[in-house]
């Protein structure tokens, strides 16, 4: 009888990354957000996506709960970009489980 599969936290992590930009708008919103090289405003990200702001803010939400995006507070602007330490992770996290062979 074999083992089960322990999940780790690697895993834990995995599936809260791949979560958070499942969505096509936040895919959106993440891939807008990799082409800049500096934070820009919300209104900036939103405006060629048929979708309420409410709806927007929702998506900027998971993406920054989940670590993907950060948000620059100023008052009455907010900045995003992306999290470069947490991107650098997701990408090693993906590209362990997409390099995996099967023994």
């Amino acid at each position: 009888m074999q083992t089960p599969p322990v999940i780790t936290k690697e895993h834990i992590d995995i599936a809260k990354y791949a979560k958070a930009i499942s969505h096509p708008t936040r895919l959106y919103i993440v891939q807008n957000l990799l082409n800049r090289t500096e934070c820009c405003r919300a209104g900036d990200l939103c405006y060629n996506l048929p979708i309420a702001k409410s709806t927007f803010s929702q998506h900027l939400k998971e993406l920054k709960q989940a670590g993907v995006i950060q948000g620059e507070t100023n008052p009455p602007n907010v900045k995003y970009c992306i999290n470069r330490d947490n991107w650098n992770r997701i990408k090693m996290l993906f590209a362990s489980v997409i390099n995996q062979e099967q023994t």
